[in-house]
């Protein structure tokens, strides 16, 4: 596929834009992937009144082979890109990330810590303890892809848009972004909401651990889920995530009525 090719996004995986009053919420999927994961959670904050944007990170809600030929730097521009826009329409931001997604919030947060008001964590992926992890980046020259993380949701029918395989080159480039997040979590400073499934058979309690003692932040407050698995935004916690933001929100940024 050449640059200029066109690229056909899977149905379902369509990003989401929603205008509404002065504080918005950037809301961000996770690796391999797509909006499908947040736009319900989009969906209900627009409903609130918030300026919502769920972007599509380059080389998600395709197919894996695209996701393959894009690294964490891709990821982050759009992301970055999409705060710029919704700067435009509101005067504070707040920024949410399901697994990568988390992580390529707090590195917003680091980045630009004057654009970013406060974070909303689910999940958030920056470590994984498994060995296995340690060999990816040998493991990318040798084999294209290993089998699929996507779709860890506890409540039948729910179901992420994303791929059946992990492409290695792809997952080997998340690895130096966790790398750099973690070595500048003391850079944010942000009011910190963070969401973790007691049952996450993808993302393990090292990253909570890492995130929660590593931020410089005066506010962190941590929420227990106890009925869904990693792709929260989509399982039976979700009115809890949903509800639980938009009070931190309007206790530590600001009423959408303001």
């Amino acid at each position: 596929m050449s640059p200029t090719s066109p690229v056909t996004v899977v149905p379902g995986a369509q990003p989401f834009s929603a205008d509404g009053g002065r504080i918005g919420v950037l809301l961000s999927h996770g690796f391999t992937g797509s909006p499908a994961s947040m736009i319900p959670w989009g969906k209900h904050l627009a409903d609130e009144g918030f300026s919502v944007r769920v972007p599509r990170l380059p080389g998600h809600g395709t197919t894996w082979k695209d996701m393959n030929r894009t690294r964490w730097e891709d990821w982050y521009a759009e992301l970055d890109t999409a705060l710029t826009d919704l700067q435009s329409h509101c005067d504070k931001v707040v920024v949410a990330g399901l697994s990568m997604g988390g992580c390529l919030a707090l590195r917003l947060a680091q980045q630009r810590p004057g654009d970013v008001d406060a974070l909303s964590l689910v999940n958030p992926a920056i470590n994984l303890a498994r060995f296995d992890v340690k060999l990816v980046p040998a493991l990318q020259w040798l084999v294209p892809a290993m089998p699929g993380i996507g779709n860890d949701i506890k409540k039948a029918g729910g179901d992420e848009v994303g791929y059946d395989k992990t492409p290695l080159k792809a997952l080997a480039s998340q690895l130096k972004m966790w790398k750099d997040v973690r070595a500048n979590l003391n850079k944010v400073t942000q009011p910190l909401i963070l969401f973790r499934s007691d049952d996450d058979h993808v993302v393990d309690i090292t990253s909570k651990d890492l995130i929660l003692a590593g931020v410089s932040s005066d506010v962190k407050e941590f929420v227990e889920l106890k009925d869904s698995y990693h792709v929260a935004t989509l399982d039976n916690d979700a009115p809890k995530i949903f509800e639980r933001t938009s009070a931190f929100i309007a206790e530590h940024v600001g009423k959408i009525s303001d």
